[in-house]
């Protein structure tokens, strides 16, 4: 029989309180990653200028990096019994990303934008690790700092195109 949690059964030893809050900020973090996982590729797709390869190369990897953080946001929400919520519409509502300029051409620009998304969902990232060792969940918490660390790898990488003194 299922509990009143929105949860399913597991025999996954966190407490259901804990699990239950962990599930919502997964799905928090999941939202934010779909979403930057879409602007890097809308990014790689219209960049312009005289880096272009460069960057169009560069997009697609901070893509694959914030695929690899869908895929494992989504996959532990559901070890933890609940639901990895990735639809569209989810993802517009939840989002912490703001909206990614949709006009933009000039590589320069496309740094600056997704340089600003890498480093919010960055941010809320180094906030999950928080939450998960307050829910007393190390395997959610050691989860998060690789994907810290990979997407703070991939922010070195985009705001090196800035950073270069004449």
């Amino acid at each position: 029989m299922k509990s009143a949690s929105s949860l399913h059964p597991t025999k996954n030893p966190l407490p259901l309180a804990s699990r239950e809050q962990l599930v919502t900020l997964l799905n928090s973090r999941l939202a934010s990653a779909i979403d930057l996982q879409l602007q890097s590729k809308h990014a790689h797709w219209n960049v312009k200028g005289p880096n272009f390869i460069a960057l169009h190369e560069l997009f697609d990897k901070v893509y694959e990096t914030a695929a690899g953080a869908v895929d494992e946001l989504a996959e532990r929400a559901v070890q933890l019994g609940g639901n990895a919520q990735g639809t569209l519409q989810t993802v517009l509502r939840d989002t912490k990303l703001r909206s990614y300029p949709a006009a933009i051409s000039a590589g320069s620009d496309h740094v600056e934008s997704l340089s600003h998304a890498l480093s919010a969902f960055g941010t809320q990232v180094r906030e999950g690790i928080e939450l998960a060792e307050e829910y007393g969940d190390p395997a959610t918490a050691d989860m998060l700092t690789g994907m810290a660390e990979a997407v703070e790898k991939q922010l070195w990488f985009v705001e090196a195109h800035q950073q270069a003194k004449s």
